[in-house]
């Protein structure tokens, strides 16, 4: 199953560097805010179809949920505007290449206090050496 979920994530590597291209071409016709509003709406519309014909969870739960947890749609506009913005100056390869550098920087501190109810998972000289690692990479496709 391991292996399984890094096919997925090699996927959908690919296919955000296929929206960030995509959408940043339409930015310049429709512009970029515009841009973001269309993806989540399609988006919106998809994802309800699947829920409708496909869903097992609660959806009516969510006022449950703890707060902080509703913050991902938030982020996530932040995240797709950010690429629709970065794209048509810096190119897919830097953009992506950057994107993936953020994750990694944050993702390491998220995991090194445990933050969000993640595993704790303490910063090492393995993971420096990866972050360094990314920012020659950023360097070498620029």
């Amino acid at each position: 199953m391991r292996y399984i979920a890094y096919i997925f994530a090699l996927f959908a590597g690919v296919a955000l560097s296929f929206e960030g291209a995509i959408y940043a071409e339409l930015g310049k016709n429709i512009g970029k805010l515009e841009t973001s509003f269309y993806n989540f709406f399609m988006g919106s519309i998809i994802l309800g179809l699947l829920w409708i014909f496909f869903g097992k969870g609660k959806i009516s739960h969510v006022v449950e949920a703890p707060k902080w947890t509703l913050l991902g749609g938030a982020l996530g506009v932040v995240y797709l505007t950010a690429i629709v913005i970065s794209v048509p100056f810096v190119g897919v390869g830097i953009t992506m290449v950057a994107v993936i550098l953020g994750q990694l920087l944050m993702s390491m501190v998220i995991e090194h206090y445990g933050w969000l109810g993640s595993k704790k998972a303490k910063i090492n000289k393995e993971k420096i050496f990866a972050v360094i690692s990314m920012v020659i990479a950023l360097i070498l496709v620029n």
